[in-house]
């Protein structure tokens, strides 16, 4: 039972993290759907959720502002979410190119969104964080995408900076070219199971008001789908951000996104057949619901190899393969700690960093706790 309990341990998580990008690549090349796109114009709406973001948000309104865009096609607009700083009076210095909304009680980051939407007037949404700069032609490259109209949304390609050398954002970065390659595949397989929060596009005709305990960079594309629309990756809309420095930062936002994603698919569990859904519901159970179980498949598999490990010599080598991948991430974390940085090390340590959040985001889904308002985590840029 060890044996059979631990085999089929690992072959899960080889086929979440190995098998299936590999499958995906496949179909990609198989099954592959274009887009038509357009070099359209229509009338945009940027929102920016903000909570106490003074140090950044200024330099987002000029990013905002400097975008090869028609500038009578291009709506600002700034939600703060009770802001308790200066970022009201900030982004009042731009009245007459910036709408201000200010939410009477601090509600969350999904419910700010959803009021801007209430008081947009463009024809496509785009959604971005204060801390997010966009290449010049950002907003451009998405909005072709809607010429074709099976596209409900757009996802933009996120590139993760490093502030510092650190072991949190060389894993960071690694992870994320990983991501970036899975949603490279996913929207030519079917559409995307999810998106970059802080720059995606929506046709405002098909954006209802999200659940505020939800992330909407996930649930969106999930609404999407409900409505046979596809949401789509488009790489050359670029945009940047900062890693996090330190790994608490880091942890805690991954606990908060992962357990909202979790209610999320709670929520939207119809999604998770493919008998109705297909291709995107197998995106779904390999991408995120098998992701999810990997903190406790590690566990398992590791409990399951000690009590094997009298019956087959073949056990002692998985388990000092487990042992010393544990006891690099361990050391990673104490040269982190000291502000060494090694970038074999960073790989383990931000690995079992990020499934430790998975593992506590799930707990506190089946707790029921969730996390509606947010707390910027990242440094602040000042001017």
């Amino acid at each position: 039972m060890a044996e059979i309990l631990f085999v089929t341990s690992v072959v899960v998580i080889a086929y979440a993290y190995l098998g299936y990008p590999v499958v995906l690549a496949v179909l990609s090349r198989a099954l592959g759907q274009g887009v038509r796109k357009a070099d359209i114009m229509p009338k945009v709406s940027l929102i920016v959720a903000a909570y106490n973001e003074e140090g950044d948000i200024a330099n987002k309104i000029k990013n905002a502002l400097a975008l090869d865009y028609p500038e009578d096609k291009l709506e600002v607009i700034v939600t703060s979410d009770c802001s308790t700083d200066r970022t009201d009076e900030i982004v009042r210095e731009f009245q007459g190119r910036v709408m201000l909304y200010r939410l009477p009680h601090r509600l969350g980051k999904t419910a700010a969104q959803n009021r801007a939407v209430s008081i947009s007037t463009g024809e496509i949404l785009v959604f971005s964080d204060a801390t997010t700069n966009y290449h010049p032609l950002a907003v451009r490259n998405m909005v072709r995408n809607f010429a074709d109209p099976s596209v409900g949304c757009v996802a933009g390609r996120l590139v993760y900076k490093k502030p510092v050398e650190g072991s949190v954002g060389s894993g960071c970065i690694s992870y994320w070219s990983y991501e970036t390659f899975l949603k490279s595949h996913e929207s030519r397989v079917s559409s995307l199971i999810g998106v970059s929060g802080c720059m995606y596009a929506v046709r405002h005709s098909s954006y209802a008001g999200l659940d505020r305990d939800l992330s909407s960079d996930f649930v969106i594309a999930a609404e999407m789908r409900l409505l046979s629309l596809r949401t789509v990756f488009e790489p050359e809309a670029v945009c940047y951000e900062d890693t996090n420095i330190r790994p608490t930062d880091e942890f805690r936002m991954r606990v908060r996104v992962i357990e909202q994603t979790i209610t999320a698919l709670s929520r939207y569990r119809e999604l998770l057949d493919p008998r109705h859904h297909g291709l995107f519901a197998l995106q779904m159970l390999s991408h995120k619901v098998a992701r999810y179980l990997i903190p406790w498949l590690l566990i398992l598999a590791f409990l399951a190899n000690l009590a094997w490990l009298n019956s087959f010599p073949e056990a002692s080598i998985a388990l000092i393969l487990q042992v010393g991948f544990y006891t690099s991430a361990g050391c990673g974390l104490i040269l982190d700690r000291f502000g060494v940085h090694h970038r074999v090390l960073a790989m383990p340590y931000y690995f079992v960093l990020a499934n430790g959040a998975a593992a506590l985001g799930l707990v506190k889904f089946l707790l029921g706790k969730s996390h509606i308002v947010w707390e910027p985590v990242r440094e602040a840029r000042q001017e």
